[in-house]
């Protein structure tokens, strides 16, 4: 078992437990969290379901998790009955009633085994648990006596909106008493948000709409907001140059328990040199298997001549929607690259109409999933149409890449709404898809006036990304702070 001295005192090698919402997004930024834990000195166990767990060993292969020896993964059952694909996301509301009635058990008996020698395998007790949307989680580090870090894979906003849903269910807002006011003008009702301006219903989470009072995703996440007051800290994937606003309301809020680091890709960026860590580069992201062909296809575009679409692991959408999305990226003459996921549309195959094949035989290139960040970073990617999910927008941002903005739930429409009006990278796509739009949209965005002025504040962004993670910027001073003040095992 390994150990630390300070003081004449022989500390445990710090051992972070980390488990995330089981969801690609959230699997993928709580491993990057992980990576970074690591390089500091931890012992990482990583913890999925079984479902996913099971994912990554037939995508990746029977040896994809077996790990490093202080780099570990494992998995705990979530009660739920077997899915119809096995390649597919879980089922929102199934997955939050069981992270909120059944998951709290298994897990208790993971640390309480994990804690015991004759079954840890020869790691190090637990001495941390960091948990992504998971609210059972901080409870159960409470239980153990072990500080908890409650990460929200989010911007700032993104969390603070899903602080709003208690005061959404204070105030009588939610539940809704009928479907009508989803589209009676409602949701343009203004909402006073702290740190942000003109919030209107419509740009919160979209998981406070509902008419059931005992909607599991609403309550599910609601608890979820309100455990972070329970947490020793609150890990938030923002930069403070970005959110400084929503910042500041939330340390009034959280007094020194808030620490914003991103982009978490650009400090492991700067940690792969060393051997050590390069063995983590085999340690997979991805559920999916990802297809690089369209790197070499990106390779014959000139730069800045690719609109990449990727609406995310878990966004559906009609079959018409899919065809008019298409036709509007077939008659902008545009290139595009689009990862089209077999569960994409809802209850249909995605068949398009011939005309669009024709077109999309010369601009396009559909993928069934890829490997985004190396999309984003390449020259010849000029934009990016997004669901607006936070791992898709900070990723784009760190690229320099504008957006054309599809939100589609959770905190997607607060997501879309800032980068369009806050940060002044997007443009956002009308619910109701239009081929017509699309195609204005498009050309505008990769060759108009105003997809230059966006492309120039991307870029800007960026370049403010780089200096937060760079050695002494704001990101990595506050992981270092996370790292001596709460999560060591001689900082208390």
């Amino acid at each position: 078992m390994g150990s630390e001295e300070g003081a004449g005192v022989v500390f445990p090698k710090p051992h972070a437990l980390c488990i995330s919402f089981p969801s690609q997004s959230h699997i993928k930024a709580t491993l990057k969290f992980a990576k970074l834990l690591h390089n500091r000195g931890f012992h990482i166990t990583f913890v999925n379901n079984e479902y996913n767990h099971n994912r990554f060993l037939r995508t990746k292969g029977p040896h994809a998790l077996d790990g490093l020896p202080d780099f570990r993964f494992t998995s705990i059952p979530d009660g739920l009955p077997p899915s119809d694909n096995p390649d597919s996301t879980q089922d929102v509301p199934a997955i939050c009633n069981s992270i909120r009635n059944f998951m709290i058990s298994p897990f208790r008996d993971l640390v309480a085994k994990l804690n015991d020698p004759q079954h840890s395998n020869g790691a190090p007790p637990v001495t941390c648990i960091v948990t992504d949307t998971m609210a059972f989680a901080v409870d159960v580090a409470r239980e153990f006596g072990i500080p908890s870090v409650a990460y929200w894979s989010f911007a700032a906003c993104g969390f603070m909106g899903f602080k709003q849903f208690k005061p959404l269910l204070d105030q009588g807002i939610t539940p809704f008493k009928d479907d009508s006011y989803l589209t009676n003008g409602y949701l343009e009702t203004p909402f006073e948000v702290p740190g942000m301006k003109d919030i209107r219903l419509r740009d919160l989470p979209s998981f406070f709409r509902t008419t059931d009072p005992d909607d599991q995703v609403f309550y599910c996440l609601m608890e979820v907001a309100e455990a972070a007051h329970r947490a020793s800290a609150v890990l938030l994937h923002t930069f403070d140059a970005l959110e400084p606003n929503v910042l500041t309301a939330l340390n009034e809020i959280y007094p020194n328990r808030v620490y914003p680091v991103a982009p978490m890709q650009l400090i492991l960026n700067q940690i792969k040199s060393t051997q050590q860590e390069s063995s983590l580069d085999t340690i997979s992201y991805s559920l999916w298997k990802e297809e690089p062909e369209c790197l070499r296809w990106l390779d014959t575009k000139p730069p800045n001549s690719v609109i990449y679409v990727n609406f995310g692991s878990i966004t559906t959408m009609s079959k018409q929607h899919l065809i008019e999305f298409g036709m509007g990226f077939a008659n902008s003459d545009v290139s595009f690259l689009w990862v089209i996921r077999p569960d994409l549309v809802t209850g249909e195959s995605a068949a398009f109409p011939p005309e669009f094949k024709e077109k999309a035989d010369k601009t396009g290139f559909i993928s069934g999933w890829c490997p985004q960040e190396d999309v984003l970073n390449h020259p010849a990617v000029g934009g990016f149409l997004t669901h607006c999910g936070w791992g898709s927008i900070i990723e784009s941002l760190t690229a320099g890449v504008p957006l054309l903005c599809w939100p589609f739930f959770g905190d997607q429409p607060i997501n879309c709404r800032t980068a369009c009006t806050e940060w002044g990278i997007g443009m956002e796509i009308d619910k109701d898809v239009k081929r017509n739009d699309v195609e204005e949209l498009v050309r505008e965005l990769m060759n108009g006036d105003k997809g230059k002025k966006m492309r120039s504040k991307a870029q800007d962004w960026a370049k403010l990304a780089r200096e937060a993670t760079s050695p002494g910027g704001s990101s990595v001073l506050n992981l270092d702070r996370l790292v001596s003040q709460v999560l060591s095992p001689n900082s208390k």
